[in-house]
């Protein structure tokens, strides 16, 4: 001030957070249904550290076929809507997920579910095993996938 220069110390600190998502419930089964049924359960999605409005989409497994075509038995839907919205405290709506499997054909499958945000973010992968031959069920365990 007046040509009078000071010093001073200025210090900063933080926090990094990086946006993530939960899931409840944590671990899912479907209902064993006969070949060509569509076996459906609903999952909420708990998004955490976010610091904008996002959108989340959900990256599918392919499975190939013995006779080489590939498919993707899976759907996934948001009858709410995939916009994760902030409040004004800072704090996220939750989402509904509604997944579903179909197949005509038993098959066995070992894959992930990705869930990702509009900034391609991989936020939480989901660890799938999926219908075991003519078991029918499906297991889904959450695991946090670190980039």
């Amino acid at each position: 001030l007046n040509n009078n220069p000071s010093r001073y110390k200025l210090t900063l600190s933080g926090m990094l957070r990086s946006p993530k998502i939960n899931f409840h419930p944590p671990f899912l089964m479907l209902m064993p249904v006969p070949l060509g049924v569509e076996s459906e359960a609903v999952i909420t999605i708990i998004p955490q550290d976010f610091i904008r409005q996002s959108r989340i989409r959900v990256k599918l497994p392919e499975l190939e076929l013995a006779d080489g075509t590939r498919t993707c038995p899976f759907s996934v839907q948001f009858p709410e809507g995939q916009d994760i919205v902030l409040s004004s405290d800072g704090t996220a709506n939750e989402l509904i997920c509604r997944v579903s499997f179909r197949s005509s054909k038993p098959m066995s499958f070992l894959g992930d579910m990705v869930f990702i945000d509009q900034e391609d973010n991989r936020l939480l992968e989901q660890q799938t095993i999926v219908f075991l031959p003519y078991t029918h069920t499906w297991h889904c365990t959450a695991l946090i996938k670190k980039l």
